[in-house]
């Protein structure tokens, strides 16, 4: 004798070694006992097999119209063999009842399982709404289906793509479209950005890399609303000074200029003279507010997001020739000693003489004409002395840090000549030695204002953003601690409050110190424990790493179309480490293939193999090694 059995909501048969009034203890095909319990046994047989019946029941219930027993099966709560008497007209054989026991079971829209072989026909209403959900559903699986098909075609549905961006950044993975995108990317094993890419939900890959991070930081859009009226400052006095500022080509925010004026005792008085938009963007404005938003503006190789709006920028912008608000320290030092002997900050309004540019002059004011004292050159007048009093300061630092910085590291501009959104456009990629004399003048001078400028904070127990470094980590805090690396007792940023978020909240707390003196404490617009301030280090820190890691995204992608548009198939390299090399024309770090046993800085020639815009890598591999070495030295922080 076999039994049918329900287990895990699956029937199954055995056939029956032993039974009680409670338990049966079976067999099954495989030779395998076990128990059951007596209840959960819906019928016994004879005949056919225990597996004959399964496969019979089965293949013949697909013969059988649910629809059509819903029709016939009673109102009330039945059970199967009763049904299965009147459907077959006679006293059902153990493969019937099993036949219809499986076809209700299989039919739960039309008939609700009560109990141990017993039903009840679904209601009108419930079972209408039931088909039509079953229906719903299978249309959704077809269009998801369909569309699936046209992305694994490389065609784009239109109700894909107006969902294209959504999908590669907040996808809603409950939804149609996600799905039939899912199902299409296992289909060509390629990745949603991937498969949308080629399919033209965006014409290259560039476009791809800006929409997804606008959309992910900027969803209302890069503009502001219409900006604040900003006070004139007409009243602050005009400092008489001779001051230049040093910039690169693309610059706008000019943040700080400098100026040099000689004593009667061989002393000079050098100006840190920083932009001042603290006095018009006050704390907790709607200038504010936007600023605090954005921490910082973003920088990429032809376009820039600004920090506050256009009309902050060109009010205090330091533009040559024009009478601009700024923040100006003052400090009297030895040129050749590097001594400090009187410094004071004040805040007046100056008229920069010329908005200087590395591009034109760092190939005229070279160290060599520098050191040369007959030598005349363009603004050498204002070059040289600073050019002294750099290399005195630099010294002191150097001694500080115990070891001399290394400024060997290239840094490299990106010159894009034609529209940032347009993959095709001619880029230029040129190298710039961190050592060239007006880097190292104006870094070490915005190194000096933002430690005497963190100095002044402490000293009159002013709150600010301050920065350090011990045992080599970074961090920011609301009190001032040593910086290693820079080799300074206190340091806060303070030279760019244009496009700094920090910087910008420095200059409030100067400011009131500048105006106030002693008294500062008392009316400065952050007090000590301010929560504030905190969570204006946390914001920042997150949002500049935000910024940082998209910019060098975008350079990544810039310098891989450089070896496009220069069809460049080999080049020069030097080995970091294991198989990482860094290209020694480009800012680009690859994996190279095939590499031999080399040293650290090693230089060789590799190929290019293959670029991926997209996923921003290239494939390069090993070609032959050359003997002259390249520098692979890490940017230190500077101001």
């Amino acid at each position: 004798m076999f039994v049918l059995y329900e287990d895990g909501g699956q029937f199954k048969t055995g056939l029956i070694k032993s039974e009680t009034e409670a338990s049966l203890q079976i067999e099954a095909a495989s030779g395998k006992r076990s128990k059951i319990k007596r209840a959960h046994g819906i019928l016994t047989f004879e005949t056919p097999g225990q597996e004959e019946l399964l496969q019979q029941a089965g293949q013949l219930g697909k013969d059988i119209d649910p629809a059509f027993l819903w029709e016939v099966a009673p109102e009330a709560e039945f059970a199967v063999d009763e049904l299965a008497a009147d459907y077959f007209g006679h006293t059902p054989s153990a493969l019937e009842t099993a036949t219809l026991l499986f076809c209700l079971h299989d039919a739960p829209i039309y008939f609700h399982r009560r109990g141990k072989g017993t039903y009840r026909a679904a209601p009108p209403d419930i079972l209408q709404a039931a088909l039509a959900a079953q229906e719903k559903k299978r249309l959704q699986a077809e269009q998801q289906a369909h569309w699936a098909d046209q992305l694994a075609a490389g065609e784009l549905p239109t109700e894909v793509a107006a969902q294209a961006l959504a999908l590669v950044t907040r996808p809603d993975k409950n939804t149609l479209v996600y799905k039939a995108l899912e199902q299409a990317c296992q289909q060509t094993g390629l990745s949603a950005e991937a498969l949308l890419l080629k399919c033209g939900a965006w014409p290259h890959a560039l476009a791809l890399h800006r929409a997804k991070f606008l959309s992910l930081n900027f969803p209302k859009g890069v503009g502001f609303t219409a900006s604040p009226a900003l006070p004139s400052h007409d009243d602050l006095p005009l400092a008489n000074i001779t001051a230049y500022s040093v910039d690169d080509i693309s610059t706008t925010e000019i943040d700080d200029a400098l100026s040099v004026n000689a004593l009667e005792d061989g002393w000079l008085e050098v100006g840190v003279h920083v932009a001042a938009p603290a006095l018009g963007v006050t704390r907790e404005s709607e200038l504010d507010e936007w600023a605090r938003q954005r921490m910082s503006t973003v920088y990429t190789p032809g376009e820039k997001i600004p920090m506050q709006p256009d009309e902050v920028i060109n009010h205090y912008s330091l533009v040559a020739g024009q009478a601009i608000p700024a923040l100006l320290l003052y400090a009297q030092i030895h040129p050749d000693t590097g001594e400090i002997r009187h410094h004071e900050t004040r805040i007046e309004r100056i008229m920069v003489t010329a908005n200087l540019r590395h591009n034109e002059l760092d190939a005229v004011i070279t160290e060599q004409a520098l050191n040369d004292a007959s030598a005349s050159f363009a603004y050498d007048h204002w070059a040289r002395p600073l050019w002294a009093v750099t290399q005195a300061l630099s010294a002191q630092r150097d001694e500080r840090r115990g070891k001399p910085e290394n400024n060997q590291r290239v840094d490299y501009s990106f010159y894009l000549d034609g529209p940032a959104t347009d993959r095709d456009t001619p880029v230029r990629i040129e190298p710039r030695m961190r050592q060239a004399p007006l880097d190292r003048i104006v870094a070490e001078f915005m190194i000096l204002a933002n430690r005497l400028w963190a100095e002044q904070l402490a000293q009159h127990n002013l709150p600010g953003v301050f920065r350090s470094q011990q045992a080599g980590r970074v961090r920011m805090s609301t009190h001032a601690l040593p910086h290693e690396a820079i080799g300074v007792e206190q340091y806060a940023w303070c030279t760019s409050p244009l496009r700094r978020y920090v910087d910008l909240v420095n200059q409030r707390q100067l400011l009131a110190l500048a105006e106030h003196g002693v008294s500062a404490a008392l009316v400065a617009p952050y007090q000590p424990r301010d929560d504030d301030l905190f969570a204006v280090i946390g914001g920042f820190e997150s949002q500049y790493a935000t910024w940082s890691d998209y910019q060098r995204q975008m350079e990544r992608y810039w310098c891989l179309r450089w070896l496009a548009q220069n069809q460049v198939q080999q080049c020069r390299a030097s080995l970091i480490r294991d198989n990482l090399v860094r290209l020694a024309d480009i800012p680009l770090v690859v994996e190279a293939s095939g590499l031999p046993e080399l040293q650290r800085g090693a230089e060789m020639m590799i190929d290019i193999v293959e670029t991926d815009e997209l996923a921003l890598r290239a494939q390069a591999r090993f070609a032959h090694q050359t003997d002259a070495p390249v520098t692979c030295d890490d940017k230190p922080e500077h101001s």
